[in-house]
């Protein structure tokens, strides 16, 4: 997928690594990887789902 780009989320906290990418600049999906397996795959979901409540 050309033009995703990737941010540590604001969830992630500094707990020794546990953390997710997000890309949010696509229109209509937003993908979230493992940032220590950044090779794995990502998953997806709809904005709505990724907003704060």
């Amino acid at each position: 997928m050309s033009g995703v780009r990737w941010h540590t989320s604001t969830r992630s906290g500094n707990n020794g690594g546990n953390c997710v990418e997000v890309a949010d600049n696509l229109p209509g999906v937003v993908l979230v990887r493992d940032t220590k397996d950044r090779a794995g795959g990502a998953s997806s979901a709809g904005p709505s789902s990724w907003t704060k409540p």
